[in-house]
């Protein structure tokens, strides 16, 4: 029998180590149903279709908003990016809760949508960090990186909105408090 998923949405400034940190708060609860965004733009060496992204064309990104097979989409950097409406089904029938690794105007109108959904902002521990955690990702050239840096800088000052905000100065520790807000929100559904 499908249950009603508590929704966990989750978002960060690009280089803040959300993904990351999803991807090992999903590992550690196995009840938990990762939302696999649909993007437009080329994977990076690192990167698997389907595991990390599914990387469509523009073309099938447009065909999909045509069919109202997104819950939500948004153009970031040129690329498209979105949630398809198929993973709540799929993470519902599976009695799963979902986890949602997305930007903040995506996590906006997930949360109109959802209104009972759970947010947590991953912040990083300076502006300083963040450039440095670009640069050594290797994946963006100098004007790129500038304009994330920018982006980033308005984006946590437009944060405030967020239930949860978790810094990222330690992996480990930033992993254990997603994973305990998780666990905590799970109580309160259960006991309500």
């Amino acid at each position: 029998m499908a249950h009603e998923p508590l929704i966990f949405i989750v978002s960060a400034p690009s280089g803040a180590g959300k993904t990351s940190l999803c991807k090992e708060v999903v590992r550690l609860l196995p009840d938990l149903c990762f939302s696999v965004s649909i993007t437009t733009r080329a994977p990076r060496s690192h990167e698997k279709d389907g595991i990390d992204y599914h990387f469509v064309s523009p073309a099938e990104f447009r065909q999909m908003i045509e069919a109202d097979r997104m819950l939500e989409w948004t153009e970031i950097y040129g690329n498209c990016y979105g949630t398809p409406r198929a993973t709540m089904d799929t993470c519902s029938s599976k009695g799963m809760d979902i986890l949602f690794d997305i930007d903040q105007a995506g996590a906006r109108r997930l949360k109109e949508i959802f209104p009972e959904s759970v947010t947590i902002y991953i912040l990083p521990p300076s502006q300083r960090d963040l450039q440095e955690r670009l640069i050594n990702r290797g994946t963006e050239n100098e004007a790129v990186m500038q304009k994330r840096l920018e982006q980033a800088h308005k984006e946590i000052e437009q944060s405030s909105w967020y239930q949860y905000k978790v810094v990222n100065d330690d992996f480990s520790q930033a992993v254990e408090r997603v994973r305990d807000i998780i666990t905590t929100e799970r109580a309160k559904k259960r006991s309500s």
